[in-house]
């Protein structure tokens, strides 16, 4: 929000809006869609290796979510302080089922907050490095995937927190109103061209850090 401070109720209900989108995202909402670690055993049965297979799902969800059209189903969204339209929300909810994904692929479980916190820093666009320091923690530029998973409960609240402030500050001026209330957010159009620089963006950025530790 240019000009304006993101106070920590904002924060919350950001990252309150981003912990349910997850949930949905890994246990698949979309028609034929599947659990996250039903997708990704899906590509490791084609493919020789965890990396070929997350290959080829980053490039089919590049185009998937290019072309697709929007997803019902939300239901849980209702009940947060603020809505998006759901043409954004189903651009973010394959966003990050291809995130989750990409981080089953290379051995992270889907379930833990661990995960969530490193999808959600990854799918906001914010280096883990940053998000961590924004929080006051203070992590290498290469993390090692044992490390990260062993990150506190305290720290990783820490961290979900710059989340959110990086998530209502990416989204804010574009249309987030009224926090407190449910109304339609973000411009009606988020163009095809928009969906696939963002996304393969976002699925290179995932590639790199699951798979090679720069985060």
């Amino acid at each position: 929000m240019k000009n304006e401070v993101v106070t920590q109720k904002q924060q919350e209900q950001g990252m309150q809006w981003l912990d349910v989108a997850y949930g949905q995202a890994i246990k698949g909402i979309g028609l034929g869609d599947t659990s996250v670690e039903k997708m990704a055993g899906d590509y490791l049965a084609k493919y020789s290796s965890a990396e070929e297979a997350c290959k080829a799902m980053l490039k089919n969800q590049v185009k998937k979510c290019t072309s697709s059209g929007v997803i019902t189903g939300f239901g849980g969204f209702t009940t947060l302080p603020f809505t998006l339209p759901l043409n954004v929300t189903s651009v973010l909810y394959m966003q990050m089922r291809m995130i989750a994904c990409t981080a089953y692929l290379a051995g992270y479980s889907s379930s833990s907050d661990q995960t969530e916190t490193l999808v959600l820093a990854c799918l906001v666009g914010e280096p883990l490095t940053q998000v961590a320091k924004q929080a006051g923690v203070k992590l290498g530029t290469r993390v090692a995937t044992n490390a990260i998973k062993k990150i506190p409960g305290r720290t990783l609240t820490k961290i979900n927190q710059a989340i959110g402030c990086r998530f209502i500050t990416k989204f804010g001026t574009k249309g987030i109103v009224n926090l407190g209330k449910a109304v339609p957010l973000i411009g009606a159009g988020v163009g095809g061209a928009f969906d696939y620089f963002g996304t393969r963006t976002i699925a290179d950025r995932a590639y790199k850090a699951f798979f090679e530790g720069r985060w």
